[in-house]
């Protein structure tokens, strides 16, 4: 749509590109823009202003560089490059690392500069002990960024903003040079990227953006989505054009899909349609657990593949976390489906996943140094790379090998006290994992000493980022992998299990890409399409995440990611849900998520293999039971009358988890949210709509 304004705009109204700006969010596409509008009027339209909102700024920034503190050639810092600074600027600003990670420093000072609060300005608002640490290390942060003439990622708006503000001929320039601007994805704009798109379209007033609010899903990343919904009081003269034409899905998935994203209070009023036929009804798959779930899954690829002739690039499989897709490749894997992981790697290749399998390795096999070399200083241990090489030489020396050099370093020059007895304690670590290991120690239980033991687990959590909590859900979904090995197998020993994982993960018998099951989370899927998509882990907790589940906004974001997924699809859209899921090695019961049962009735085809989803009469008629309902059309009708009267001290029974006593309650009727502490001191957080909870007689 954007291109064929600007086409229509330089060929029509006579405009020039110079006086042109179209913002958009990736390379890729802005590359694609040019080139369109390029096809379209001919070449002297490549003099449009058209990239990312990063490149257009940096493009600002170097030619108005005398108005700014920085010259036409400073560096732009990527993450390593701000992460390192960071680690310094701590150590300057007396800030521990011992205290916060420095990703998540950075990601404060990272946030602030989202918001355009200065370091000054963090200061005067800093709250709480890690507010007064980020404001430290950020005004450190400052001073070394202007000492090397660089920028970071986020410097790149915040200081344009700041130029268009506090340079009035600047800001005279561009407004007025830029007649027509244009933005691309307005619903994940920051407000950083708001006030910069504001500034320079402040003169002329000719401002188009195009997005939908919907699938606003970046929350999380900084995008703020008021910027769209509030378009019309920002601009009282706009004309709104709704695009609510869907050329892409069957008419049964639009309307479960509006179902769906209809439920969110914060959202523009409109409704898609689609000349499309009906098709094929939305399916519901309810299973027992997440085995299940994986093998309903390939067997959805094998129909598809198999019966009605699509290929494998056809079918995406779509889930919240990267952690989910472990189970699923096992079994994609065993039967011969080729499939790609889009947006991150296969699971036992995944950094942190390999480092927990290193650690077995050299358990296993003391003289596997290559793993061994893996592991020294992860997590860091102040073990350096020069420890590492003069250990080298003193292993080379005594003709044994790394562990054994590690073991007793008396002969290795210069290794100083602190590096010593860290050496000491990986060796011991080793050593007594090595003799569980030998006296036949369960798999997953090394695993989960190695967690611990080596600070491993805690390392992760001190960093308090996404991407480190994402990795702490990878190494406990191998521990729980190690559980199901042992269980499956028999075979309690690390080495069956290395051998097993192994296989798995060097032996791809299906290595073409072009013609791949996609894997990917949500989050990557949006602004592609499939003929076929599956969306397993439909459960509260995972989908909407037990992050969001306070909080009504986050809420909201987690229904607009699932609309997302959704209307990926083409042809066929599969939800899958299941009763039983292991996390971290525990198995937990699993409520269906609340996004399923917002789908209209008769939407939904319903498969399951756990039982019949309508109550039984007499269970119906039974006070104080509540059982889960599995299958019916509709999937989902409303027994408000049968959810038993319970609060705080109500006895309940359950019937995997025996008796307990409810110790909170959120929510009311069916969505009620139960928190039960049972007998044996294990607490679950149950939805009574499918907790199957039997309230005992006082």
């Amino acid at each position: 749509m954007l291109t064929h304004r600007i086409a229509w705009l330089i060929a029509e109204r006579g405009v020039s590109p110079l006086r042109i700006l179209a913002v958009t969010f990736t390379n890729k596409a802005a590359g694609e823009m040019k080139r369109r509008v390029v096809e379209l009027v001919g070449r002297d339209a490549g003099a449009t202003w058209i990239g990312t909102f990063h490149s257009i700024c940096a493009r600002m920034l170097r030619r108005e560089a005398r108005w700014g503190w920085w010259t036409p050639s400073f560096t732009i810092y990527d993450e390593r490059d701000q992460t390192d600074l960071v680690k310094e600027c701590m150590e300057r600003a007396g800030v521990p690392a011992s205290s916060f990670a420095p990703r998540a420093i950075l990601s404060g000072i990272s946030r602030a500069k989202d918001r355009l609060v200065t370091a000054a300005g963090y200061l005067d608002g800093a709250e709480g002990y890690f507010g007064e640490c980020v404001a430290k290390v950020y005004a450190e942060y400052e001073r070394r960024l202007r000492q090397n003439n660089a920028l970071d990622f986020d410097d790149l708006i915040m200081r344009a903003v700041e130029l268009l503000r506090g340079s009035p001929p600047v800001l005279d320039a561009y407004a007025d040079r830029f007649e027509h601007v244009l933005v691309d994805e307005y619903q994940d704009t920051s407000h950083a990227q708001y006030a910069f798109v504001n500034l320079v379209s402040s003169r002329h007033r000719n401002i188009c953006v195009v997005g939908d609010d919907d699938q606003s899903i970046y929350g999380w990343r900084g995008a703020d989505i008021t910027n769209i919904l509030d378009f019309e009081k920002d601009h009282p003269d706009a004309v709104v054009l709704r695009l609510e034409q869907n050329y892409r899905s069957t008419k049964s998935i639009i309307e479960a899909a509006h179902d769906v994203v209809s439920r969110n209070e914060r959202r523009k009023d409109k409704k898609l349609w689609t000349e499309r036929p009906e098709g094929r009804p939305v399916a519901l798959h309810r299973v027992a657990s997440e085995y299940e779930e994986a093998d309903a899954v390939r067997d959805a690829v094998l129909d598809a593949v198999g019966s009605r002739g699509l290929s494998y690039h056809d079918v995406a499989v779509l889930y919240r976390t990267h952690a989910q897709s472990r189970v699923i490749e096992d079994s994609l894997r065993r039967a011969g489906i080729v499939y790609d992981i889009v947006g991150g790697v296969r699971f036992y290749e995944r950094a942190e996943v390999k480092d927990l399998l290193a650690y077995l390795k050299v358990i296993v096999n003391p003289a596997d140094s290559v793993s061994l070399r893996r592991i020294v200083n992860t997590p860091p241990r102040r073990i350096g790379e020069r420890t590492v090489e003069k250990l080298d030489a003193l292993a080379a020396a005594r003709g044994v090998s790394l562990l054994a050099a590690l073991s007793d370093p008396e002969g290795a020059d210069d290794v100083v006290a602190a590096s010593r007895k860290a050496l000491g304690d990986l060796s011991g670590l080793l050593s007594r994992l090595a003799a569980k290991a030998a006296e036949g120690g369960r798999t997953d239980e090394l695993l989960r000493e190695v967690l611990d033991g080596a600070g491993y687990r805690a390392w992760l959590e001190r960093q308090a980022t996404d991407e480190a909590r994402e990795r702490l859900a990878n190494v406990e979904e191998l521990v729980s992998a190690a559980g199901e090995f042992v269980e499956t197998s028999g075979e309690t020993g690390a080495a069956a299990f290395l051998e097993q994982v192994s296989l798995v993960s060097d032996i791809d018998l299906w290595e073409d890409r072009a013609n791949a099951v996609s894997l990917m989370t949500l989050h990557n899927a949006k602004g592609l399409e499939f003929t076929v998509v599956l969306i397993p882990g439909l459960e509260e907790g995972l989908l909407p995440h037990a992050s969001a589940l306070e909080d009504d906004e986050e809420l909201e974001e987690e229904r607009r990611l699932f609309y997302v997924g959704m209307t990926r699809a083409k042809d066929e859209l599969h939800l899958l849900a299941a009763d039983t899921r292991r996390r971290a090695g525990v198995l937990n019961c699993a409520c269906p998520s609340r996004f399923v049962g917002e789908i209209g009735r008769g939407r939904l085809e319903v498969s399951s293999s756990v039982g019949a989803v309508r109550f039984p009469e007499r269970a119906r008629r039974a006070p104080g039971l509540v059982r889960e309902r599995r299958r019916a059309a509709p999937a989902y009708e409303d027994y408000s009358q049968d959810v038993p009267e319970i609060g705080r001290g109500t006895r309940v029974r359950h019937p995997s988890f025996g008796e307990g006593v409810i110790v909170d309650v959120s929510g009311g009727g069916l969505d009620s949210v139960v928190r039960v502490r049972f007998d044996d001191g294990v607490e679950k957080r149950i939805m009574v709509r499918f907790g199957r909870l039997e309230v005992l007689p006082e």
